[in-house]
């Protein structure tokens, strides 16, 4: 049975283009997932080894540049759903990685806190990091890495649903 599929319109009344007509080599979501997929990987057993897994991890990289943060604003820095953070920060917590307080201004927010194991614990790993992501940008120029950078913050801008 052969299906005739109309092409959709976009709001501008533009025909949308279909994803093979894009192509997975020019869809930037595709080589996003891809190239952080490599990233984590990369890292993974390394941060096995120290106990970590990508949460944690991803907390104590963001706590060991702002400390302090109340729990709902370090699942958006840290790009980690809330369930799944506070898993994460209970297993920290246990591990002496990281400390909680109640906010000063609100006794019913919670702020975390990087200890001092915490960031001897991150110290060790961001060697193995800033290699990886040295490595993401083998033969690309200064410029070129700037212009990357400028144009992911005008994309985050795009899309965030938060002030942070």
């Amino acid at each position: 049975m052969n299906e005739v599929v109309q092409n959709s319109t976009g709001s501008d009344g533009a025909a949308l283009q279909r994803l093979g007509e894009i192509g997975l080599a020019n869809f930037a979501p595709y080589l996003m997932n891809r190239i952080m997929g490599r990233y984590n990987a990369d890292l993974r057993d390394e941060m096995a080894s120290m106990g970590l897994t990508t949460p944690k991890m991803r907390s104590l990289a963001v706590l060991s540049v702002i400390d302090g943060l109340l729990i709902r604003d370090l699942a958006v820095y840290a790009v980690v759903e809330q369930s799944t953070l506070s898993r994460a920060l209970d297993q920290l917590l246990a591990d002496g990685l990281i400390r909680k307080a109640p906010d000063a201004e609100d006794s019913r927010a919670t702020r975390i806190f990087i200890t001092e194991a915490g960031r001897a614990s991150f110290e060790r790993l961001w060697p193995s990091m800033s290699a990886i992501y040295s490595r993401m940008f083998d033969n690309i120029s200064d410029e070129e890495h700037a212009q990357f950078v400028a144009t992911l913050q005008k994309m985050l801008s795009n899309v965030r649903k938060h002030e942070l």
